[in-house]
């Protein structure tokens, strides 16, 4: 959105220069000199302005809107064309312009401020209207002479300094022409934050704080009560757009803009009752609106025409306090309105100086005049078309009025005027307090009362720093503008039955805290049923547990709420993003919070732990028994076949095999992972070697070329023990390889569940792990090939059919272990590797050593070696 600043300036500036070019053209004719120097110039016209002045040894000029309205006449130019003039007069725009001459009387008897110097004044009225402002403006940079003669410019300018314009759109357009004389403008109304621009506006000042505050103090009230979905009503002019391209940059932060309404210029009814209708079609409940009363007046009128109730109206500082709104028909559709007004002051002797005012029959005190007809109802002179008028005596009582213009109680604009007299005043006191040879212009310089210039005075009007004697501090930062306080306003019913506005809270800028804002909500009315703050939301906050999800094509703040997913939470009410939860936490079922990860191992205490344990127990305790009834009978022929001394071995290998199930229940540990694996390698390594060195042996006796030969001496007991630990000291060198290099370790795998913590132990190094397996299946696989050649053999000394069953249940087993343990979740990977194991361990068990105890144990006639020889013998 932009605003005609630029095409406005680049305009004036060719006005003024289009000026300069035909005075200096006039002043350098041959003949001006001779000509003037008999007669005197006149101008040509002048502006028929409404204004009020006074002489004196300085002359401040000052810009105030004591009308409302300018008509202007129809140019056919077939004639002179008359002037515009102003209606509707504002009692309480006069008021303000009345209080710079107040303060300037309170100078002119104030001993210590500018003494034996007189102040001036010469204000003029801009009717609100940029056309009749800059005329104003014109005529008290030029002056209002009715003739002149000194043709060298010698004389010091006709003022030295502007009080006004209160409008932003006026302040622009007269400050840019104003800077070209570096004429001082203090504005005690224009809010703009464009006007902060010093390379722009070098000579512009303000006693009221910029928009940029303002638009700080509204949103912080939205914040507040959370109002996120809010219209925006501006006014066609400067104040109002740069007004609105502030808010839309500072409300974005937190919240949207429902819709963005222009309020028209011409008082476009068909306009007004499009805005009407967007304002009550949209959801939002809070309406902003940056304008000044004269374009807002049009709207008001329609809301009551429409019957628009169930609205919060926020209003800027321009119409926040204005008396125009303050009225009996407005209180059910405007009331409970909140508003951001200038800060309130005091001036004590106003009031007194406001009621002796008396009109004054001078032509350039016109202002006066008009205001006492239109307060009184009557005319100073009789006009052809009224008869019926009164006639003005000019002793009638103001006191006796109800007017706005003595009402003294809600001092804020015009205390700004006051302040705007009183820092021009402070400038202009040090420029002349200034010591011969130490002044601050070129070769140290002062300034001299006979040739004062503007110039002069912005050196020390940027420098002013005073306090009021109410306790204000008057100073102007780096960009001419004042320290930023508001009050903030709250319209409620007042006792006989119209609108007042009432202080509920305050905005300071100075305050150290982000909370600049302090808001009495008891004291505020809320124009609604039930009386509390209205709900202005697009959609719903989203509750804990969930985040939102804006809507494609809407603005941010539409949306969806959507719960957060698995492992992630959101413990804030309308957040847009869920946070996810530490790895060893989870969120609970509400997703607003995180718990700690349910931890799981193969456990002693749950049932399959049990079983399992149970069953290792049980593989140990058979073992034992097997080598109790081989060690009690150890001396008969079939527990001394084939090496008895290897089947001690292989049953204490059978336990260590049983035993190390333990190791893969309970929680995984440092040691226990390492051990585990370490001995579950070991000790089946150390199993199938001795099954393996039986099987030699068997083959090596029953496969000689001389059956009666003494092949065994070459592979006697000593040689068969070596060759096991030589087969079990391959295995322990590639354990302790694995262990050096990359050992088993416990690790939180939640790979297979995030919802939960799987205790297990990483084998470290695939390859380690896989070395192992494979050792122990290469020896199995070696065993079972000699075992299966040697099937055939006798029975009565031959093990290798028994050798060959239990090693066909052993690399069975081992080989669908590998894919069940790789299929296998969590903890039943482990419950895997501990079934493989006890199953391996009990075929072995069971195939090699039960045919045995049964002929031990129930056949003891066949334990003989005649029975076992006799045998052998039939067999052949």
């Amino acid at each position: 959105m932009c605003c005609p600043v630029q095409p406005r300036g680049l305009l004036l500036k060719q006005l003024h220069l289009a000026l300069s070019i035909f005075w200096v053209a006039t002043l350098a004719l041959p003949s001006s000199a001779t000509i003037i120097s008999d007669i005197a110039c006149h101008p040509l016209g002048k502006f028929r302005l409404n204004e009020m002045q006074r002489p004196g040894d300085v002359v401040f000029g000052g810009l105030f809107e004591v009308h409302f309205l300018t008509v202007f006449p129809e140019l056919s130019f077939t004639s002179e064309p008359e002037q515009p003039w102003c209606e509707r007069l504002d009692p309480a725009g006069f008021q303000v312009a009345q209080t710079m001459a107040f303060a300037i009387e309170e100078i002119n008897h104030n001993p210590s401020l500018l003494p034996n110097i007189t102040l001036g004044f010469h204000l003029y009225d801009n009717c609100v209207k940029l056309a009749v402002a800059f005329r104003a403006a014109m005529a008290l940079v030029s002056g209002t002479g009715s003739s002149f003669s000194d043709l060298g410019c010698t004389r010091p300018p006709p003022v030295l300094g502007i009080v006004g314009d209160p409008g932003s759109t006026h302040s622009i357009a007269i400050s840019r022409v104003l800077s070209l004389f570096h004429m001082p403008l203090v504005s005690y109304f224009a809010t703009c934050s464009c006007l902060s621009n010093r390379r722009e506006y070098p000579s512009f000042f303000r006693t009221i704080p910029s928009d940029a505050f303002q638009v700080k103090a509204m949103v912080q009230i939205l914040q507040r009560y959370r109002w996120t979905w809010v219209g925006l009503v501006v006014s066609n002019d400067d104040y109002g757009l740069y007004a609105a391209r502030a808010f839309h940059k500072e409300v974005s932060h937190f919240g949207c803009v429902a819709f963005h309404e222009i309020l028209p210029r011409d008082n476009n009814r068909a306009e007004v009752r499009r805005i009407v209708a967007t304002v009550l079609q949209s959801t939002a409940r809070v309406v902003v609106v940056f304008s000044t009363e004269a374009y807002l007046l049009p709207l008001t009128e329609e809301l009551v025409a429409q019957q628009v109730k169930g609205l919060q109206w926020i209003a800027s500082e321009a119409w926040a306090t204005s008396p125009v709104f303050h009225t009996r028909q407005l209180l059910p559709f405007l009331g409970g309105t909140l508003g951001i007004a200038i800060r309130r002051g005091e001036i004590q002797g106003l009031r007194e100086f406001l009621l002796h005012l008396r009109p004054d029959a001078r032509p350039n005190n016109n202002m006066v005049s008009l205001f006492w007809e239109d307060t009184f109802g009557c005319r100073f002179k009789q006009q052809e078309e009224d008869n019926q008028s009164r006639i003005c005596t000019g002793q009638e009582e103001l006191e006796a009025t109800k007017s706005a213009y003595i009402d003294v109680s809600d001092l804020r604009a015009t205390y700004n005027v006051y302040k705007a007299v009183y820092a021009l005043a402070h400038a202009l006191h040090d420029l002349l307090s200034c010591e011969q040879g130490k002044g601050p212009f070129t070769g140290n310089t002062c300034a001299e009362l006979h040739s004062l210039q503007p110039w002069q005075l912005l050196h020390y009007l940027e420098r002013v720093n005073f306090i009021t004697r109410y306790g204000d501090r008057v100073s102007f930062d780096e960009n001419g503008d004042a320290l930023a306080i508001y009050d903030v306003m709250n319209w409620q019913a007042a006792p006989d039955g119209s609108m007042q506005a009432i202080t509920v809270g305050m905005y300071d800028e100075a305050m150290l805290s982000t909370n600049k804002l302090t808001l009495d909500s008891e004291r505020i009315f809320w124009n609604f049923e039930p009386h509390t703050p209205p709900r202005s939301v697009c959609s719903e906050p989203c509750p804990p547990g969930a985040r939102r999800a804006p809507r494609k094509g809407e603005p941010v703040c539409c949306f969806d709420c959507l719960p957060c997913a698995d492992g992630e939470i959101n413990n804030a009410t309308d957040s847009s993003e869920c946070s996810r939860c530490p790895p060893d936490f989870w969120s609970n079922e509400a997703r607003d919070r995180c718990e700690p990860k349910p931890v799981e191992f193969l456990s002693f205490e749950e049932p399959l732990g049990m079983c399992l344990t149970a069953t290792s127990l049980l593989g140990v305790c058979v073992c034992v028994v097997v080598l109790s009834v081989f060690a009690w009978h150890r001396t008969t022929p079939v527990v001394r076949a084939n090496n008895s001394e290897l089947s001690f071995l292989l049953l204490l290998a059978l336990v260590l095999c049983f035993l190390c199930a333990l190791l893969f229940i309970g929680q995984p540990q440092q040691w226990t992972c390492r051990l585990r694996h370490v001995v579950f390698g070991l000790a089946f390594a150390l199993c199938i070697s001795c099954i393996l060195v039986k099987t030699i042996v068997v083959v090596m006796a029953f496969r000689a070329t001389m059956p009666d030969g003494n092949v065994m001496k070459w592979f006697g007991a000593a040689q068969q023990r070596g060759t096991v630990v030589m087969f079990t000291a391959i295995q322990a060198s590639v354990c302790v390889v694995w262990l050096t290099t990359a050992p088993p370790t416990p690790f939180k795998n939640t790979r297979y569940q995030n919802s939960r913590i799987i205790w297990e132990c990483a084998v470290g190094s695939v390859a380690g792990f896989g070395c192992v397996l494979g050792y122990i299946g290469l020896l199995a696989a070696i065993c079972f090939l000699l075992a299966f050649l040697a099937r055939k053999l006798p029975d009565n000394f031959n093990e290798a059919k028994f050798i060959t069953f239990s090693m066909l249940i052993f690399c069975a087993v081992w080989i669908t272990f590998v894919p069940a343990y790789v299929s296998s979740p969590g903890k039943y990977s482990d419950a895997v590797e501990v079934f493989a194991i006890l199953a391996s361990s009990f075929g072995l068990l069971l195939a090699i050593f039960m045919p045995k105890c049964y002929i031990i144990l129930l056949h003891p006639e066949r334990n003989t070696k005649k029975a076992m020889m006799g045998r052998a013998a039939t067999k052949k």
